[in-house]
């Protein structure tokens, strides 16, 4: 069953939709006969900037990928805004994909299209805005994501890594998302540029009321910017918490991360003097 009826809510799903903008529940992924996720439970609150961390294979793009609908869940469901995947409606999709934007981490952006025009694509598919509008949108998210108004006019291959991204951020805020996604925003960026791009997540968080779904390898990213960091392993998520929670976690994963030699001097470097 597809349509408003099949999205129903009650009153408790109704003020979990307004806490939990997104919820996981008892999610099974596979490819073939490898269980990635076997009974994987998560709950995103509202406003939060959430870190999502695991080893290699435990399916952390996976799960990114099935929360947006480019995979099928093999069990379980996603609910997102209190509806229930599943059984949603291509008219319910669409709804609900103008609610997020999505930074990948090679930015994704169409090497054929300038900047501009690659921040105006997701306007010219969802809205029938005008074309002078649709461009001075795409303007003001090229300046809000702090690119030059010159960088509208070039190309992917013309931009630095970090200006890349910073494109690719301005096309996931063209929407005027809820929802934020982002896969390793700071990889391949050098420390300056990666702490740069830090506070402007940071910064777009507080100012728009974004919540944040982040997928990352980098501590001091989890650190500097994240309110709480979920950690895969063991086919689930295995602990929601903030990352000085996480330093006394005695899962041996947890340990070995955080309390390894890396994760020690990024937690040093947060220190208060």
């Amino acid at each position: 069953m597809t349509g408003p009826a099949a999205i129903a809510q009650t009153p408790e799903q109704d003020r979990d939709s307004e806490t939990y903008p997104i919820q996981v529940q008892g999610l099974v992924s596979c490819f073939g006969d490898n269980v990635v996720h076997d009974g994987l439970d998560l709950k995103v609150e509202r406003g939060e900037v959430l870190g999502v961390v695991g080893g290699s294979g435990t399916g952390k793009s996976v799960l990114l990928n099935t929360i947006i609908g480019l995979k099928a869940p093999d069990g379980g469901a996603v609910r997102l805004f209190g509806g229930d995947m599943r059984t949603a409606s291509r008219r319910r999709w669409s709804s609900v994909e103008r609610r997020w934007g999505v930074l990948f981490q090679q930015g994704a952006l169409f090497s054929n299209l300038t900047v501009r025009e690659n921040v105006a694509a997701p306007l010219y598919e969802h809205t029938r805005l005008p074309k002078r509008e649709i461009e001075e949108i795409a303007d003001l998210k090229i300046a809000m994501v702090g690119l030059p108004a010159r960088a509208a006019l070039l190309k992917p291959a013309e931009l630095s890594g970090g200006m890349r991204k910073r494109a690719g951020l301005a096309r996931a805020l063209a929407m005027d998302p809820e929802l934020l996604f982002l896969d390793e925003p700071t990889a391949g960026l050098d420390p300056i540029a990666a702490e740069a791009f830090d506070e402007l997540i940071k910064d777009l968080s507080d100012s728009l009321d974004l919540t944040v779904f982040m997928i990352t390898h980098d501590l001091d990213s989890l650190y500097a910017i994240t309110d709480r960091v979920a950690v895969l392993a063991d086919k689930k998520v295995v602990a929601v918490a903030p990352v000085r929670e996480l330093e006394r976690s005695d899962h041996p994963w947890i340990k070995q991360y955080f309390l390894g030699p890396r994760g020690r001097a990024a937690a040093t470097s947060e220190d208060p003097p």
